[in-house]
């Protein structure tokens, strides 16, 4: 393709245009998602080949990412611009836990020798808010972020207790069991709830052992687990009841410190 390539109807987009506008911001957001921390730098090339779009479109595009702020013109290609460190910083300011909470994640981790991790329910999924990593080698890593389904996991089974039926349906819909899992996903939530923790073993991850906490908000309800997770073959049934016991008093920590984020529920 060359810049005297035409613009076809596909392409062509009108300003306020219901569908089109809805394409040209997709399209917009497909490019920027190329960029990561392994690549900070995308050519035009490396955009016209992962979005299969015109060129003359890829630099309509860009120009346009450009006067935003959010593309910055590069010796090699293009970089995230201004305008995205200044959403970064917003996000940051809004999804990063409270400070007291990450030094007792923290102290955790290194006490335990395990990845410590915060989940909080979103709809059919749980996210992770918070994680600090194992100082093996070998460790379970989850970024902040990553969404992970309700159906499985320690944090799923401590996150879904006092779930509506409706909800336990559309998670159960959700899994490869179908909807009547649903009865399953309750029984497995009240058993963690009678034993005050969770465990999993290869639900979600193959090999992978997590046992999970509930933490408190203000009036007793639970807002978030805390978990923590590993090879299952450093997570022996004595190791399991020691983990337990720390999240729980970590757990409580927490709580008492008055923990809080914007995707956890007030309660």
């Amino acid at each position: 393709m060359d810049d005297r390539n035409p613009v076809t109807d596909g392409d062509r987009e009108q300003p306020g245009a219901g569908s089109g506008g809805v394409r040209s911001v997709r399209r917009a957001l497909d490019i920027l998602n190329l960029l990561g921390e392994d690549r900070p730098v995308v050519t035009l090339r490396e955009i016209i080949d992962a979005t299969g779009l015109a060129k003359t479109t890829v630099l309509r595009l860009v120009q346009t990412l450009e006067e935003s702020g959010l593309l910055w013109s590069h010796p090699l290609g293009y970089t995230a611009g201004p305008g995205l460190w200044r959403w970064a910083y917003l996000a940051r300011s809004q999804w990063e836990v409270p400070r007291e909470t990450r030094k007792v994640m923290r102290d955790l981790a290194d006490r335990l020798g395990e990845t410590v991790n915060i989940f909080v329910a979103r709809d059919t999924q749980r996210v992770c808010v918070a994680h600090e990593e194992s100082p093996h080698p070998l460790r379970h890593v989850v970024d902040v972020g990553d969404e992970q389904p309700l159906w499985a996991g320690a944090s799923s089974k401590i996150l879904l207790r006092g779930a509506s039926d409706t909800l336990l349906r559309r998670v159960a819909a959700a899994s490869p069991h179908g909807e009547s899992y649903a009865e399953r996903l309750r029984a497995r939530a009240e058993e963690a709830a009678q034993r005050g923790y969770a465990v999993s073993s290869s639900e979600w991850d193959e090999g992978l052992t997590a046992v999970a906490v509930p933490v408190a908000g203000r009036s007793g309800g639970v807002i978030a687990s805390l978990s923590v997770s590993g090879p299952s073959h450093r997570f022996p049934y004595e190791a399991v009841e020691h983990f337990a016991t720390d999240l729980t008093d970590a757990a409580s920590l927490i709580s008492a410190q008055g923990f809080s984020h914007p995707l956890s529920p007030t309660r």
